[in-house]
């Protein structure tokens, strides 16, 4: 008998029990009404679709960590890729905007990170535009990574930014849409390259030297004393390899990718219940999924529309109106500021593309935030109610309380913008958000209680996630490891 259909039929059983043991029938009812909708939205918990991840403990995976914690990759050795990507802080940073390179300590994560007021670009706040997306189930992403899409499959291969255009595949994009992300972290000056390592010169430039510098040759050699080298033969199973061959920039980020894609977290009490355990998650999170999966027609807020199948999003790009906060990406409606980011238009280049950007999965997403493109929803409560009505919750929005030093000067200006263009398509009947709708508080609780459903228990527990983080052992010892700590010291 199918999955589906022997759930169907367990639930529809447990249900008569449940009604004869006294139960609610009303819990009852909400119960069969998910099982239908689940029915109707053809899931059954499990995103992968028969695809197997890497395993964390094979020696690729094992080269991944500890070059993903590794500062020897940022430009001048002060920033790693889990600098701004964490296991511990949900795959990101737990801060609205990044601070990459020049923190005043760089090896303190989270809260209390802070540029050095003495580095190139300081102006009291983040130094990078957009949030940090987790990495977690990375894996699963089919089409695009980034909040702009700049790495795509497309006809031929991966498109980068490194492309002749859009979209022209990247001949040296890499296999995977993993391995692609990391070839550009460490090309930019605000997250890991830092702008006097190779300044002015090309990407591949970058590349290069840093792989020279990991493999102690060429124009890396002697800038660190750590020898790479054994664990690179070991992973591309070749004992008798050198250097110059193993240790190149396409290879490291192979090992990158293959560690970022073994962060498969989808364990979730929503995949439980899916399965067959009806108690697996709180009467507040049924009521919170009838609100996410029913049309208002129905009552709900069909927030399916966009965060859809098992892996809570179609992969597609949208404007959902959330504040602009930060530095912006540099662009401009009418040359009054230079602080606006138009999102997926920047790569496409299309007009109705301004604004949009990629729908994030909700798969662990009480662990990843601060939340949107740039950070400026720091609950999910307020998410929520902003999502469900954002041109009310947009001229009450306080973009005073978020931290000290987030430049918002230009933020009600840049804001304003996006809700004018968001007026526009309510008008065409072209955006897929449902109509504004002011939620109670119980509504607002039942659906956060459902999106905490969706979170894998393991992505909380610092026990569970130690295969993930890179440590210094008696098998290697990285000079330059983040050793990363909070604001109150305590080990990550």
């Amino acid at each position: 008998m199918p999955r589906k259909t022997l759930f169907t039929f367990a639930l529809t059983a447990a249900l008569i029990v449940s009604c004869n043991e006294n139960s609610s029938p009303i819990e009852a009812s909400v119960d069969e009404e998910l099982a239908g909708l689940i029915l109707d939205n053809n899931l059954d918990g499990d995103p992968l679709n028969g695809a197997v991840p890497p395993a964390i403990g094979s020696p690729m995976a094992d080269l991944g960590k500890r070059l993903f914690f590794s500062k020897s990759l940022g430009g001048e050795m002060d920033a790693s890729c889990a600098t701004c990507h964490h296991p511990v802080l949900g795959g990101g940073d737990a801060l609205v905007l990044p601070v990459g390179v020049h923190a005043i300590d760089e090896n303190m994560l989270g809260p209390g990170r802070l540029h050095d007021p003495g580095a190139q670009g300081f102006d009291g706040g983040p130094t990078v535009p957009r949030n940090s997306p987790t990495t977690f189930n990375l894996f699963l992403w089919q089409r695009s990574v980034f909040w702009d899409g700049r790495i795509e499959t497309v006809d031929g291969g991966i498109f980068t930014p490194d492309s002749a255009g859009y979209p022209t595949p990247d001949p040296l994009a890499g296999s995977t849409l993993s391995e692609s992300q990391a070839r550009f972290p460490v090309t930019s000056g605000e997250e890991m390259r830092a702008f006097v390592f190779e300044d002015g010169n090309a990407n591949e430039d970058v590349r290069s030297h840093l792989a020279a510098r990991i493999g102690n040759n060429g124009i890396g050699a002697g800038e660190i004393t750590d020898n790479w080298l054994p664990l690179f033969q070991t992973a591309f199973e070749d004992p008798m390899g050198t250097a110059v061959d193993l240790i190149t920039f396409p290879n490291i980020v192979e090992a990158i990718g293959f560690y970022e894609d073994s962060q498969v977290f989808i364990n979730t009490p929503w995949r439980n219940y899916i399965e067959g355990n009806e108690d697996a998650i709180s009467d507040a999170a049924k009521r919170g999924a009838l609100l996410f999966y029913n049309s208002p027609a129905k009552g709900g807020m069909s927030c399916v529309n966009c965060h859809s199948g098992d892996f809570f999003t179609d992969e597609d790009f949208h404007l959902a109106a959330f504040p602009q906060v930060g530095r912006g990406k540099g662009d401009s409606v009418d040359g009054s500021n230079n602080s606006a980011d138009f999102g997926r238009q920047r790569v496409t280049g299309i007009l109705a593309d301004r604004y949009a950007f990629r729908t994030p999965s909700l798969l662990n997403v009480a662990a990843t935030g601060p939340w949107t493109h740039a950070g400026a929803m720091e609950d999910l409560s307020s998410l929520v109610r902003y999502h469900a009505n954002p041109e009310a919750e947009f001229f009450s929005f306080s973009f005073a309380n978020l931290p000290v030093g987030t430049q918002i000067t230009d933020s009600f200006e840049n804001t304003s913008d996006v809700m004018f263009e968001l007026a526009k398509q309510r008008a065409a009947n072209s955006t897929l958000l449902a109509p504004n709708r002011s939620l109670s508080d119980s509504e607002v609780a039942d659906i956060v209680a459902f999106l905490s459903a969706l979170t894998d228990p393991r992505v909380l527990d610092p026990v569970a996630l130690e295969p993930w983080i890179g440590r210094n052992d008696g098998t290697f010892t990285d000079s330059n490891l983040l050793d990363a700590h909070d604001g109150n010291l305590n080990q990550l």
